[in-house]
């Protein structure tokens, strides 16, 4: 059995303030990029599974974790990447 590896991206909803990004945002500003108009902070998880031979099944585990353990579902959204 192989290890799939998978890619956890957690972030704010839109709708949430981000006040770290905001912070980030003003001190690239500070430094020099105007350019820069928004930065939102998430977090990111890489995850190795052991013996992971079902993409859909992995999927589904990830889905649960992400969402029961990674990431908050009343502020934060998340995306799964499933790598090869």
């Amino acid at each position: 059995m192989r290890a799939m590896k998978a890619r956890v991206y957690v972030s704010f909803k839109p709708s949430v303030l981000d006040p770290q990004g905001q912070t980030i945002h003003h001190a690239l500003n500070g430094l020099g990029h105007a350019e820069i108009e928004d930065v939102r902070q998430g977090k990111y998880f890489e995850i190795t599974m052991r013996g992971a031979t079902d993409r859909e099944r992995a999927r589904q585990e990830l889905d649960q974790i992400a969402r029961d353990v990674l990431s908050n579902p009343v502020i934060e959204d998340y995306r799964i990447e499933v790598l090869e």
